[in-house]
């Protein structure tokens, strides 16, 4: 199975930046995908940011023109860079592996607040 880490959530003011990181391990086989989810309090979870094997990316349209999605330097990585945070960016933000199998990340939370 695929075991995955996020890091890289805080807190910032509205206006900030903050960049998040998502490094898979394990029986990782062939071209997979990889996806930026997010869950508000009360609300269900959405798609943010995802990245496919030849690194096309698709973006929320919440997320559209501030957030980009990237594979990181170090194989199996990839990185969500936020800009222009917005208090409804709030939320616990998951990392998602789409291959041969799937995995969840444990989730990091991000707060926006002045």
């Amino acid at each position: 199975h695929v075991q995955l880490v996020e890091s890289g959530g805080g807190s910032v003011q509205p206006g900030g930046s903050l960049r998040l990181s998502c490094a898979a391990s394990g029986s990782i086989h062939s071209s997979y995908s990889m996806e930026w989810y997010r869950q508000a309090p009360g609300k269900e979870r959405e798609l943010v940011a995802s990245i496919s094997p030849r690194s096309n990316t698709n973006y929320g349209d919440a997320v559209k023109g501030r957030f980009t999605i990237s594979r990181g330097t170090v194989k199996h990585t990839i990185d969500l860079q936020m800009n222009s945070l917005k208090p409804e960016d709030t939320a616990v933000y998951y990392c998602h592996f789409r291959g041969y199998v799937q995995a969840w990340g444990q989730g990091t939370q991000v707060t926006i607040s002045a």
